[in-house]
């Protein structure tokens, strides 16, 4: 059987479950969530061991994202009953003529059909077979068809084995869940373009998620593409946090530029300060904390390649702070400098370099700060370390970093993302397709929802 013919396969299984699916109740719904949940939990073990080998994550890493990935399993089911899969907002009739008059109206939201997701490299569990895009779309009422990564192959059948035995006992259709492995890129492009599939949900690179928005616009019927494309996710450290405590401050930045090799998108890859002698000192403790650090093996060559080339683009255009050293396992750390002119002038200092590296921007004053988070454009974070007081300056720095970011942070670092209701891992272009939605927390169930007016409609077509 051909690639093509295995996508066919798949999408026709979940195109067959849809209409049945789009009808279960949340009772049901939130059942095969929770079943999913248990049965990841009942094999973590095996899980955790066969994602190592693959990923090389290591086991506390990992055992914390299986944790995360039946955490949020469960929270869809629980929200489902409240959530705004089964919300219904009605306006009765009123008689007369428009505009008082008006025929009753109910406003509901039913589920797009079969969602095309791509599993991430960096998340071998919470953004991949189960993870939040499957757990969103399933507790909307779509099935899924998952593009498994080729990070993860082996891990990704077996996860698939066991959600698929949930499914079975559950006496629910096997077309719920499809996956489609060891997908080339024109596979991957077809599964995008396959007449049956409704939306796509995408978390990787900004080259590869492009160039699928592309193909979800191309199509005769184009559909949503909700697509999270990596960031540099800018922090600002500015002379009020970097007075009390810059040594700390140096060291839970190294600690978060490095965690996991440097391979989340909410990495902090952007680091601006104001040119100072009490930033200087702060860049030189970063270096000093960073140096001897030595990183995990990144997921994939072609990975580790891609930042190598990235990191020396970086160094063609910029001042070496922190020049990588010999490597133990995984790519040394490595700091570049740079002013805030050059930084805005100079699109190639502006591309993510996925891995354990950042860029250092000095600024001489705020208003020069806000030009460089405005040439970022879009990112999924920005941090504000000395924002804290409500003065002029720091309300402008807030405007200007919402107007670019997803989520704003006040203290602490961008790596780990919290699944709660408030969350948004999503931000303006390039950091997303779709800005307005998240892809972490509860409300990226509505992604997969479209809202229908129904008018005077029987009380049946209104459940």
């Amino acid at each position: 059987m051909s690639e093509y013919s295995v996508v066919d396969a798949a999408v026709a299984q979940a195109h067959a479950a849809a209409p049945l699916w789009a009808q279960a109740s949340a009772t049901v719904r939130a059942s095969l969530l929770r079943g999913l949940a248990e049965a990841l939990e009942a094999q973590k073990d095996s899980l955790i061991a066969l994602a190592d080998e693959e990923t090389h994550l290591g086991a506390g890493r990992l055992g914390g994202e299986i944790a995360r990935t039946a955490f949020q399993l469960r929270g869809f089911a629980d929200g489902l009953s409240s959530g705004p899969a089964y919300t219904r907002v009605v306006d009765e009739a009123v008689a007369g003529t428009p505009p008082a008059g008006r025929p009753q109206l109910t406003r509901v939201l039913r589920p797009l059909g079969p969602v095309a997701m791509f599993s991430a490299s960096n998340f071998p569990f919470a953004f991949s077979v189960l993870g939040g895009d499957t757990a969103s779309a399933l507790a909307a009422g779509c099935p899924v068809v998952v593009k498994a990564h080729s990070g993860h192959p082996r891990l990704s059948q077996v996860v698939l084995d066991l959600a698929r035995e949930v499914v079975r006992a559950q006496g629910l259709p096997e077309g719920l869940l499809t996956l489609v492995d060891n997908a080339s890129r024109g596979a991957g492009g077809y599964l995008v373009q396959h007449p049956d599939i409704a939306a796509v949900a995408f978390t990787g690179s900004f080259q590869g998620g492009t160039a699928l928005w592309k193909l979800a616009n191309e199509r005769s019927r184009p559909v949503p593409f909700f697509g999270e494309l990596g960031s540099i996710n800018p922090l600002v450290a500015l002379p009020a946090a970097l007075e009390q405590n810059s040594a700390e401050l140096a060291n839970t930045l190294a600690t978060s530029i490095t965690m996991g090799c440097g391979q989340f998108c909410t990495s902090p890859g952007l680091i601006v300060v104001l040119d100072s002698t009490t930033s200087e000192r702060f860049i030189g403790q970063l270096c000093e904390a960073l140096a001897p650090i030595q990183p995990h093996a990144m997921l994939t060559p072609g990975m580790r390649q891609g930042f190598e080339a990235a990191s020396a683009h970086v160094a063609g255009h910029a001042t070496t702070l922190l020049a990588p050293g010999p490597d133990a396992h995984g790519p040394a750390p490595r700091v570049y400098a740079t002013d805030a002119v050059t930084f805005i002038q100079n699109p190639a200092l502006r591309e993510e370099m996925f891995g354990p590296g950042a860029l250092v921007v000095k600024a001489r004053d705020q208003a020069q700060v806000h030009q460089v988070l405005q040439a970022v454009g879009g990112t999924l974070t920005t941090t504000l370390w000395g924002a804290n007081e409500d003065t002029p300056a720091n309300r402008a720095l807030v405007q200007v970093a919402e107007a670019v970011s997803g989520r704003v942070l006040f203290t602490g670092v961008p790596t780990g993302v919290a699944v709660c209701a408030a969350q948004q891992h999503g931000g303006p272009w390039p950091s997303s397709t779709t800005p307005q939605t998240t892809s972490v927390g509860y409300a990226a169930i509505e992604r997969f929802l479209r809202p229908v007016a129904l008018q005077d409609a029987p009380a049946w077509a209104q459940a």
